[in-house]
């Protein structure tokens, strides 16, 4: 019982970045978190965790150490749901981060839906457009735009795929006029994403036709939803994902151009660690997800809707 109370413990520090708060987590005191640390850092032979008076970090052997620690108490957690209420009715806390363009929306308008659905599972929502590492965030989900993850441990589910879009305000339009080719782009205010794959030329392509630009931001951000709001105002003319701007361009916010011409479509993907038994709560949400996205139109030129 001490070895796992060891384990768990280590798993909770790992998650919570505090010794105090996975102890809380387990009802122990402070003084018994500690000597269970010390006693699974001697038993391993290695310093698993550095800590200050002010922050806790893991050693590079603890962040190793924490794959097969969280595999073992997961595996564990997922016997025990496997014959309860749990593994019918999803519970607990889901940890889920995405960008914020995609939280904006595509889960905030969701989330009295999915709450209806499944009373008893809270959401965790970590908002930010940086990846983190499923281990430094404790995350259990991420969505994410990109096709792989570094991590063999984890598993990639696609979503859906989107367009990028090239738009700008009538506004600015009207001041600056419509460029007439993909060339005079190089002549406009260009408002760049800058964690975007490439942010120095565009490739576009039109039927066998292909073009490479060369491009420099008038300003540039690392969130779609800045730039979304700079274009509106007539900043200047943005390139974004559809599901970004989809509702701008319906309501006139923002008039779409070039759309004669095609961008690299980008893959919205699932992420989450793997496991032999999926946790119901991933179950869930993952199925939720795909229905939700399902019913948007992400891929079709706005001049070809009715």
């Amino acid at each position: 019982m001490d070895r796992w109370t060891q384990t768990r413990l280590y798993v909770g520090i790992a998650r919570l970045g505090s010794i105090s708060k996975a102890a809380d987590d387990l009802e122990l005191s402070n003084a018994a978190a500690s000597r269970y640390l010390n006693d699974l850092e001697r038993r391993v032979g290695v310093r698993l965790v550095e800590r200050t008076t002010r922050r806790l970090w893991l050693t590079e052997a603890g962040t190793t150490y924490l794959r097969y620690c969280e595999a073992a108490v997961s595996a564990l957690d997922e016997g025990d749901a496997a014959i309860s209420d749990a593994s019918v009715e999803p519970m607990g806390e889901l940890r889920v981060t995405t960008s914020v363009s995609f939280a904006v929306n595509h889960i905030a308008p969701r989330l009295a839906e999915f709450s209806k659905r499944y009373p008893k599972l809270k959401i965790k929502l970590l908002v930010e457009n940086r990846y983190q590492s499923f281990i430094e965030a404790g995350t259990d989900v991420a969505i994410r735009t990109r096709q792989f993850e570094p991590d063999s441990g984890i598993t990639v589910r696609r979503l859906a795929d989107t367009r990028l879009v090239i738009a700008a305000a009538p506004a600015y339009l009207a001041e600056r006029g419509t460029p007439s080719s993909v060339e005079d782009l190089a002549r406009h205010r260009l408002l760049l994403y800058t964690l975007a794959t490439t942010t120095s030329e565009l490739h576009l392509r039109r039927g066998a036709e292909q073009r490479r630009l060369p491009v420099e931001g008038a300003f540039e951000s690392n969130d779609g939803q800045v730039i979304r709001t700079a274009a509106i105002n007539g900043a200047g003319v943005l390139i974004q994902p559809q599901y970004i701007v989809d509702t701008d361009i319906r309501e006139g916010r923002l008039v779409a151009l070039f759309e004669d011409w095609d961008l690299p479509m980008l893959t919205i993907n699932l992420a989450y660690q793997s496991k032999l038994l999926q946790p119901a709560k991933i179950r869930a949400f993952t199925q939720f997800m795909i229905e939700s996205l399902a019913s948007c139109d992400l891929t079709s030129r706005f001049n070809r809707r009715g």
